[in-house]
């Protein structure tokens, strides 16, 4: 008796597994982001100029209602859409950990200064 429950108990977590599976794929089809995330779609960089690299990447996400994409800990993020209205990109801690982060006089981006003196300039669209 207790053999046959244990059956009938797997068998009824197998078939809501595969349910909660199906409903899954359906509602996260290929190619869609959950939401909350993004992803890095193009990477380009240019080190034509001496001691200069221009590098350019476009994101996709996937941003919940009050977020745009920005930028946190140098990768691309759903950030606060206050952020980026009021142009206080600091706000958003787009640079890495050891690194200071420093409008432009303009607002139109930020400068990530490195320990060791290293500047990396990013400009908003």
């Amino acid at each position: 008796m207790q053999l046959i429950r244990l059956a009938w108990a797997l068998t009824g977590a197998a078939i809501c597994c595969f349910v909660i599976l199906l409903i899954h794929s359906h509602v996260l089809k290929e190619g869609q982001l959950a939401a909350g995330t993004c992803e890095i779609v193009t990477l380009d960089r240019d080190s034509s100029q001496p001691r200069r690299t221009i590098a350019r990447q476009t994101a996709r996400c996937a941003c919940k209602k009050g977020q745009i994409a920005g930028t946190t800990r140098a990768r691309p993020a759903c950030v606060d859409a206050r952020i980026v209205r009021s142009r206080q990109w600091c706000d958003m801690m787009p640079c890495l950990e050891d690194e200071g982060c420093d409008l432009l006089v303009n607002q139109s981006g930020w400068t990530c200064t490195q320990p060791g003196g290293r500047v990396k300039t990013t400009t908003a669209l």
